[in-house]
Formats: C-alpha cells, structure tokens, sequence
C-alpha cells in the first residue's frame, strides 16, 4: 500500500546522490590528470636535460646544462617543485661513445585542488639516458 506523499522520494533521493558521487568521480579524474601530466613534465624534463648534457663540451658543462635545462623545462610547463628540484647528473661515462644519465626529483603539490583536500607532495623521479656521439669533435 502506497502512500500519497511519498510518490517519487527513490527518484529524488537518487538524484541526490548520484550527484555528490558523480562530483566525487569527477574531482578523482582531476586529481588523477594531473598526476599523469607531472609524471610526463618530469620524464619530458629528464630527456631534454639528458640531451643537452650529452651536447656539452666537458663535464662540468654538461652538468651545468643538464641543470639548466631541467628548470627551464619544469617551468615553461607549469609543474613547481614545491619541495625543490633534485637534478643527478651521472657524468661517468662521459666521453665520446660514451653515455650521459640524468635522473630528476621533483615533489610537487597538489594542495592547490583544495576540494579534494590531497595532503602534502608527492615525489616523481625519471631517468634518462643519452649516449654520446662517438664522432663528436673537441671543443
């Protein structure tokens, strides 16, 4: 037995509901776009770092290039290393047909989507590796 005034409450209570978890899901699917698009800055900024180190003329240049580039990668794509950015550079090979490693550490935040209240940072690291032309000549 029905009663009249409780014609069409399942619809509105599933309206209701379907609405905060529909908000819920789209605010994962934010915070989850921009952990995918920090992890590709970081492996973007590694390979373009690991290129410029493998086009210097000595170590130290390389070093001071790879760091360089990094920055100025991470930067011009958005993504701030709120708890600094770590660039290796592993110059034990560096000679030509040889190889150049640079592997970057950045701990970006998030706190800037408030409405999912993600605490702290999380650390993205990436490793890239360039051989060095075996026919290159001397500075």
């Amino acid at each position: 037995m029905r009663r009249r005034g409780e014609r069409g409450a399942v619809s509105t209570e599933f309206a209701v509901v379907m609405t905060g978890f529909l908000t819920a899901f789209m605010l994962l699917i934010v915070f989850a776009g921009r952990v995918a698009q920090a992890e590709n800055d970081v492996r973007s900024a590694a390979h373009e770092a690991a290129r410029a180190a493998s086009l210097a003329g000595s170590p130290a240049q390389a070093d001071a290039d790879a760091r360089q580039m990094a920055e100025a990668n991470l930067s011009s794509s958005g993504l701030s290393c709120s708890d600094g950015l770590d660039v290796a550079v592993g110059l034990g090979q560096f000679q030509p047909g040889g190889w150049v490693s640079v592997t970057i550490t950045c701990g970006a935040s998030f706190s800037d989507l408030a409405s999912l209240s993600v605490p702290g940072t999380r650390n993205f690291t990436s490793t890239a590796t360039e051989v060095i032309d075996t026919y290159r000549s001397d500075p």
